[in-house]
């Protein structure tokens, strides 16, 4: 099967998996009363902090790889992994979980080690279950931080926009799973 094959199954299964409980009615018509009303709404400012547990290897991965870069090439350019990994409140594995990261990161710089990351933070919990935010960014994973842009979402994220830093808590230079801080700040209605 090829890499594009894989991703495609991959991401259906994701999709069939997702919880589908929302909080936001999200019908045709729901959505077009809500743009009507757009008008008479003001922006909220939203932040949230969690921690995401990007495991590649072990009894629970959750992170796959479905391209392997050349090996000629340096700095896992090229390689492309599909990843469902759980956001949780604590950086244990076993904290309350809020939701998940769900999407595509792959190795996008020959010179450094970085990767372009584009995914869906799902909220499966809370006062934010069944709602989405859309991120998308260039993440030099050995920079101290890193900013991700929020470009969009879904649910009480409609229309969001805003910023995801990124601060690595741990990472098993062994196993190469890691767990990752998050402070998210997001505009939206």
């Amino acid at each position: 099967m090829g890499a594009v094959a894989k991703i495609l199954v991959l991401c259906s299964m994701v999709i069939i998996a997702m919880p589908m409980a929302h909080s936001v009615d999200e019908s045709p018509e729901a959505v077009d009363k809500w743009f009507k009303e757009l008008g008479r709404m003001k922006e909220k400012l939203t932040k949230i902090h969690f921690y995401l547990h990007d495991t590649v290897s072990g009894n629970s991965i959750t992170s796959v790889t479905v391209a392997q870069p050349s090996p000629k090439l340096p700095n896992q350019f090229g390689q492309i992994n599909v990843a469902d990994d759980p956001l949780t409140v604590g950086p244990e594995l076993n904290s309350t979980i809020l939701g998940r990261a769900q999407g595509i990161y792959f190795g996008a710089e020959l010179q450094e080690t970085d990767l372009l990351i584009s995914w869906n933070f799902v909220f499966t919990s809370g006062k934010y279950n069944g709602s989405t935010l859309s991120v998308f960014g260039r993440n030099p994973i050995l920079g101290t931080y890193r900013e991700l842009a929020i470009v969009g979402g879904s649910g009480v994220f409609r229309l969001a926009r805003g910023i995801a830093t990124a601060q690595t808590y741990s990472f098993d230079a062994t196993s190469l799973n890691a767990v990752v801080e998050y402070h998210v700040i997001v505009i939206h209605y």
